[in-house]
């Protein structure tokens, strides 16, 4: 990993704790895993998830997000992009260490909309 190539700024967060709303329901907050950490963020083109996701089943990403390896990353959590026009938020849908070495996180995600 480049680390030029990390020029975008993100925020990961995952699931919080349920919380009652009062009406018999709950709802569940989000928690910050990391807040505004650099990343490169790239729309997805058919190559980039070919050569990322060699020989296994994907789903379908609108981008993919790259960032220092970081623990507790999972399918559950979202992605906020911090764009200059307005924050994008997106769902991680997949994940990969290359390598298996934990230096580097490969995010697909779809974009929220």
């Amino acid at each position: 990993m480049r680390i030029g190539s990390l020029r975008h700024s993100v925020t990961l967060e995952t699931p919080g704790a349920l919380v009652p709303d009062g009406d018999g329901g709950f709802t569940q907050p989000w928690t910050v895993l990391a807040g505004r950490i650099s990343a490169s963020v790239e729309p997805v083109s058919a190559r980039s998830l070919e050569r990322v996701m060699a020989n296994t089943v994907t789903s379908l990403a609108s981008h993919l997000v790259v960032i220092r390896y970081l623990r507790g990353v999972t399918t559950q959590t979202r992605v906020t992009f911090h764009d200059t026009a307005a924050d994008r938020v997106m769902s991680v849908t997949g994940l990969h260490d290359p390598e298996e070495r934990h230096v580097e996180l490969i995010l697909e995600c779809k974009e929220a909309v």
